[in-house]
């Protein structure tokens, strides 16, 4: 549901001169080769009990994954971005494999060798491979003993899509500040929250003390790191002008970048230093407010860098139905409590209606989930005063229902198939929400995708939005579309569709895409993309509120809204 709350919170040069008696071109600067594997995801065709496949890639040799004692079998790590391999590191346990391949892939569906050999020799093996790809996987064919095939580290190395930037080396490193804010408007909001890999915290200068310049945020990697790239997602709050410095001891700064046109959102810099700590050093702001920086992220090589969790991976290719329900149960059934929990209570945004426990909700015996709007009241609630009556009990009752407590999941196709109600101050919806909601994290900072959304006065128009920090409510990102020959979304079945993965969100129409998020693009405009984590979907009917506006003589009740099937693809 687009919900209208307004988030308050604000948003070197050095030079060298050599002399020679011979002036000879350089040779090409070659990229470092870095570990890209640890830590990353990684899945295995089968696994020996406590053995999975996280452990051969978890940096520490005294755990492994062990497979199922038959041929063939296959562990792979999703890198998370395209990356050019150079060398795989085996460091087999005894049960090790004898003939196997070193294979690579961009979607996990299509394969290319890049090693193969049918004289496995165990112990730890250190092959020089050339090949390009986000998966990396070895295939076991014959194994050396009548046991599994078992690995204690499955190491990939090599430089990633971006010409070899580096292993990230700032995630969960202290980090220091000028100042930091602690209110209502930015709870906690210290250095922690800028190496916390989390786009949906941020640190910011004090409102008391740090909106001065200079301001600064500085981060310790644990020991001496060449320094690659640097990647700052900025809040509104952003700088003007700015250096990167490093420093072997937190005392003596370097600059190795600066700027006097910084431009606030995203920006990725390349640089090249050495040190153990890394500043960003602001000299001047750009707006009459301090400081505060969403993400502020180190790559390079050396340091001590902490693992960060693994990035989600993306769906298959194609990808395979995980979930769904076609609502085929007999007339009168409830919802399926299985698939779907109630919500029941008042709604947000000035909405008139109370959510009963699935006292709305039922199948119609012909495959679909009905979920009705009725005019009645309900004794004891508290909704806005009704314009038709003037009494500030809730006037309605309707249905919402989600997956949360049954079904959360991280990217896919997720869709619908619905036929919306028509009338004045009705306000269907088929959406999802960021998981950690439910544990308590505050709206929006945990995400919302809109997948549908229709306003019953205007049933020829859809709206599809997302909703994070830096844009929700009335500045969420989306856009209004119209069927064709402007035909009325209430007269019929339609479905909806989001395909949800690593690049950003495309919503669909029946087939045909409305609206296309560019991830990187959001990143570069708006602000941090908060939607890689785990997400649950939502039914609901609502009945007035701030959008839509009020109900009038004119709305009919009983209002039903119909969903043929809801399914999910991975």
């Amino acid at each position: 549901m687009q919900t209208l709350v307004r988030r308050f919170g604000l948003f070197l040069a050095v030079a060298a001169s050599l002399i020679a008696f011979v002036a000879l071109p350089a040779p090409p600067a070659q990229a470092a080769e870095v570990l890209l594997s640890q830590g990353k995801a990684a899945t295995a065709s089968s696994a020996e009990g406590p053995f999975d496949a996280r452990n051969a890639v978890d940096g520490d040799p005294g755990t492994r994954w062990s497979s199922a004692f038959t041929d063939p079998q296959w562990i792979q790590i999703d890198l998370g971005s395209s990356a050019k391999i150079s060398r795989v590191t085996l460091n087999w346990e005894a049960a090790y494999g004898k003939a196997f391949r070193i294979e690579v892939s961009d979607n996990a569906q299509e394969w290319t060798v890049v090693h193969q050999t049918t004289t496995g020799t165990g112990g730890t093996q250190s092959l020089a491979v050339t090949g390009t790809g986000r998966y990396v996987r070895m295939y076991g064919t014959q194994r050396s003993t009548q046991y599994g095939y078992s690995l204690w580290e499955f190491q990939v190395y090599g430089t990633d899509g971006s010409g070899g930037t580096g292993t990230l080396l700032s995630y969960g490193r202290t980090g220091a500040a000028s100042s930091s804010q602690t209110d209502q408007n930015c709870w906690e909001c210290t250095p922690a929250r800028a190496f916390d890999r989390d786009p949906a915290s941020r640190w910011a200068t004090s409102t008391t003390t740090g909106w001065t310049d200079p301001g600064w945020i500085s981060v310790d990697l644990g020991a001496t790191a060449q320094i690659s790239k640097v990647v700052l997602q900025w809040d509104p709050a952003y700088a003007k002008s700015f250096q990167i410095q490093v420093s072997p001891n937190g005392q003596d700064w370097t600059p190795i970048y600066s700027t006097t046109s910084g431009t606030g959102f995203k920006q990725t810099l390349a640089v090249s230093g050495t040190g153990r700590y890394v500043r960003m050093y602001g000299t001047e702001r750009a707006t009459p407010y301090g400081y505060s920086l969403w993400e502020f992220q180190v790559y390079g090589t050396g340091g001590d860098p902490l693992p960060a969790p693994p990035l989600p991976s993306d769906p298959a290719n194609p990808p395979r139905l995980v979930w769904s329900d076609e609502f085929d149960g007999a007339a009168g059934n409830k919802p399926d409590a299985s698939k779907w929990r109630a919500d029941p209570g008042t709604g947000q945004n000035g909405e008139l209606e109370y959510y009963t426990d699935q006292r709305n909700a039922a199948m119609d015996g012909s495959g679909h989930l009905v979920m009705e709007a009725r005019k009645e009241a309900t004794a004891g609630s508290s909704c806005p005063s009704d314009p038709l009556s003037g009494s500030t009990t809730c006037q309605y009752t309707s249905a919402r229902m989600n997956t949360g407590a049954s079904f959360q999941f991280t990217y896919g196709r997720v869709e619908a198939r619905i036929k919306v109600p028509k009338g004045n101050g009705l306000w269907p919806a088929f959406w999802m929400m960021g998981a950690d909601f439910l544990t308590g994290r505050p709206w929006p900072y945990n995400g919302e995708v809109d997948i549908m959304e229709i306003l019953g006065k205007d049933v020829k128009t859809a709206y599809s939005t997302v909703h994070a920090p830096a844009y929700n409510g009335g500045g969420g990102i989306g856009s209004p579309y119209k069927l064709p020959q402007s035909a009325d979304f209430s007269a019929d079945f339609h479905t909806w569709a989001a395909d949800w993965n690593s690049k950003g969100i495309t919503l669909s129409l029946d087939g045909q895409t409305v609206f296309t998020l560019d991830k990187e693009q959001v990143e570069q405009t708006r602000g941090p993309w908060i939607f890689d984590h785990p997400h649950y979907m939502i039914l609901n009917l609502a009945v007035g509120g701030d959008w839509p506006g009020p109900t009038d003589a004119t709305t009919p009740f009983p209002a039903r809204m119909l969903v043929d099937y809801v399914r999910v693809y991975q």
